[in-house]
Protein backbone atom coordinates (compact mmCIF):
# COMPACT_ATOMS: atom_id res chain seq x y z
CA UNK A 1 0.00 0.00 0.00
CA UNK A 2 1.32 3.47 -0.87
CA UNK A 3 2.07 5.57 2.17
CA UNK A 4 1.54 9.29 2.69
CA UNK A 5 2.54 12.11 5.01
CA UNK A 6 -0.24 13.55 7.15
CA UNK A 7 -0.11 16.70 9.28
CA UNK A 8 -2.63 17.63 11.99
CA UNK A 9 -1.96 21.18 13.12
CA UNK A 10 -3.68 24.39 14.22
CA UNK A 11 -4.70 26.06 17.46
CA UNK A 12 -7.82 23.97 17.97
CA UNK A 13 -8.28 20.93 20.17
CA UNK A 14 -8.08 17.40 18.79
CA UNK A 15 -4.79 16.87 16.95
CA UNK A 16 -3.45 14.05 19.13
CA UNK A 17 -6.96 12.66 19.53
CA UNK A 18 -7.36 12.45 15.75
CA UNK A 19 -4.01 10.66 15.42
CA UNK A 20 -5.00 8.17 18.13
CA UNK A 21 -8.28 7.55 16.34
CA UNK A 22 -6.32 6.81 13.18
CA UNK A 23 -4.10 4.40 15.15
CA UNK A 24 -7.11 2.47 16.46
CA UNK A 25 -8.66 2.28 12.98
CA UNK A 26 -5.33 1.03 11.60
CA UNK A 27 -5.07 -1.73 14.20
CA UNK A 28 -8.62 -2.77 13.31
CA UNK A 29 -7.36 -3.27 9.75
CA UNK A 30 -4.40 -5.36 10.88
CA UNK A 31 -1.74 -2.63 10.75
CA UNK A 32 0.89 -1.84 13.38
CA UNK A 33 1.39 1.65 14.79
CA UNK A 34 4.22 3.37 16.66
CA UNK A 35 3.43 6.61 18.49
CA UNK A 36 6.38 8.75 19.53
CA UNK A 37 5.36 11.68 21.72
CA UNK A 38 7.77 14.60 21.79
CA UNK A 39 7.84 17.06 24.73
CA UNK A 40 5.55 14.79 26.76
CA UNK A 41 6.48 12.81 29.84
CA UNK A 42 3.22 12.41 31.70
CA UNK A 43 0.61 9.72 31.87
CA UNK A 44 -2.39 10.91 29.87
CA UNK A 45 -5.73 9.09 30.04
CA UNK A 46 -5.62 8.24 26.34
CA UNK A 47 -2.57 6.07 27.00
CA UNK A 48 -4.45 3.62 29.24
CA UNK A 49 -6.70 2.10 26.55
CA UNK A 50 -3.84 2.09 24.04
CA UNK A 51 -1.99 -0.36 26.30
CA UNK A 52 -4.67 -2.92 25.44
CA UNK A 53 -3.56 -2.79 21.80
CA UNK A 54 0.09 -3.61 22.60
CA UNK A 55 2.12 -4.78 20.66
CA UNK A 56 0.08 -3.51 17.70
CA UNK A 57 0.25 0.03 19.08
CA UNK A 58 3.43 1.06 20.88
CA UNK A 59 3.69 4.46 22.59
CA UNK A 60 6.92 6.07 23.78
CA UNK A 61 7.43 9.52 25.24
CA UNK A 62 10.43 11.74 24.61
CA UNK A 63 10.18 14.66 26.95
CA UNK A 64 11.03 15.68 30.49
CA UNK A 65 8.25 17.99 31.55
CA UNK A 66 6.12 20.71 30.05
CA UNK A 67 8.40 23.61 29.12
CA UNK A 68 5.91 25.30 26.81
CA UNK A 69 5.66 28.32 29.14
CA UNK A 70 9.45 28.56 29.49
CA UNK A 71 12.35 28.12 27.12
CA UNK A 72 13.54 24.55 26.64
CA UNK A 73 16.80 23.62 28.34
CA UNK A 74 19.56 21.27 27.18
CA UNK A 75 17.84 18.27 28.83
CA UNK A 76 14.71 18.94 26.74
CA UNK A 77 16.81 19.00 23.59
CA UNK A 78 18.55 15.75 24.56
CA UNK A 79 15.23 13.99 25.31
CA UNK A 80 13.82 15.06 21.94
CA UNK A 81 17.03 14.07 20.13
CA UNK A 82 16.96 10.62 21.75
CA UNK A 83 13.36 10.24 20.62
CA UNK A 84 14.15 11.34 17.10
CA UNK A 85 16.97 8.80 16.83
CA UNK A 86 14.72 5.99 18.09
CA UNK A 87 11.91 6.98 15.73
CA UNK A 88 14.38 7.06 12.85
CA UNK A 89 15.34 3.44 13.65
CA UNK A 90 11.67 2.47 13.98
CA UNK A 91 10.85 3.93 10.57
CA UNK A 92 13.81 2.23 8.88
CA UNK A 93 12.94 -1.11 10.51
CA UNK A 94 9.59 -1.19 8.65
CA UNK A 95 8.12 -3.02 11.65
CA UNK A 96 5.29 -0.47 11.83
CA UNK A 97 2.94 0.60 9.06
CA UNK A 98 2.18 3.97 10.62
CA UNK A 99 4.48 6.15 12.71
CA UNK A 100 2.81 9.02 14.56
CA UNK A 101 5.17 11.83 15.52
CA UNK A 102 3.02 13.46 18.19
CA UNK A 103 3.99 17.07 18.95
CA UNK A 104 6.82 16.90 16.41
CA UNK A 105 5.62 20.28 15.13
CA UNK A 106 6.23 21.75 18.59
CA UNK A 107 9.65 20.07 18.74
CA UNK A 108 10.53 21.80 15.48
CA UNK A 109 9.02 25.13 16.53
CA UNK A 110 11.11 25.21 19.71
CA UNK A 111 14.17 24.07 17.74
CA UNK A 112 14.59 20.87 19.74
CA UNK A 113 15.14 19.11 16.42
CA UNK A 114 15.84 20.89 13.11
CA UNK A 115 13.09 20.85 10.49
CA UNK A 116 15.67 19.50 8.02
CA UNK A 117 16.00 16.30 10.08
CA UNK A 118 12.27 15.61 9.80
CA UNK A 119 12.30 16.43 6.08
CA UNK A 120 15.12 13.90 5.64
CA UNK A 121 13.01 11.33 7.55
CA UNK A 122 10.17 11.91 5.12
CA UNK A 123 12.41 11.65 2.08
CA UNK A 124 14.21 8.52 3.26
CA UNK A 125 11.28 6.59 4.73
CA UNK A 126 10.50 3.17 3.26
CA UNK A 127 7.66 3.12 0.72
CA UNK A 128 5.13 1.45 3.04
CA UNK A 129 5.53 3.62 6.16
CA UNK A 130 2.88 6.31 6.68
CA UNK A 131 3.97 9.30 8.77
CA UNK A 132 1.60 11.44 10.85
CA UNK A 133 2.83 14.71 12.37
CA UNK A 134 0.83 16.49 15.07
CA UNK A 135 1.14 19.74 16.96
CA UNK A 136 0.57 23.44 16.63
CA UNK A 137 2.76 25.61 14.45
CA UNK A 138 3.66 23.13 11.73
CA UNK A 139 6.57 24.60 9.79
CA UNK A 140 6.00 25.62 6.17
CA UNK A 141 8.65 23.17 4.90
CA UNK A 142 6.78 20.27 6.53
CA UNK A 143 3.46 21.46 5.08
CA UNK A 144 5.05 21.55 1.62
CA UNK A 145 5.97 17.84 1.98
CA UNK A 146 2.58 16.75 3.35
CA UNK A 147 -0.01 14.86 1.32
CA UNK A 148 -2.81 15.58 3.81
CA UNK A 149 -3.08 18.63 6.07
CA UNK A 150 -5.82 19.05 8.63
CA UNK A 151 -5.94 22.32 10.51
CA UNK A 152 -7.82 22.29 13.79
CA UNK A 153 -9.31 25.75 14.32
CA UNK A 154 -10.56 26.94 17.66
CA UNK A 155 -13.84 28.75 17.19
CA UNK A 156 -14.90 28.74 20.85
CA UNK A 157 -13.47 27.05 23.90
CA UNK A 158 -14.69 27.07 27.49
CA UNK A 159 -11.07 27.49 28.70
CA UNK A 160 -11.54 31.20 27.98
CA UNK A 161 -14.28 31.19 30.65
CA UNK A 162 -11.86 29.75 33.20
CA UNK A 163 -12.98 26.12 32.90
CA UNK A 164 -10.15 23.80 33.85
CA UNK A 165 -9.26 20.64 31.88
CA UNK A 166 -11.73 17.89 32.81
CA UNK A 167 -10.75 14.31 33.57
CA UNK A 168 -11.53 12.07 30.61
CA UNK A 169 -12.40 14.97 28.30
CA UNK A 170 -9.29 17.16 28.01
CA UNK A 171 -6.91 15.15 30.18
Amino acid sequence: MKSYVQVYTGDGKGKTTAAIGLAIRAVGAGLKVFIGQFVKNMYYNELKPLQKFYPNIVVKQYGRSCFIYNDPVEEDIQAARKGFEEIERVIKSEEYDIVILDEANIAMHYKLIPVEDFIRLIDERPEGVELVFTGRRAPVRLLEKADLITEMKEVRHYYSQGIEAREGIEK
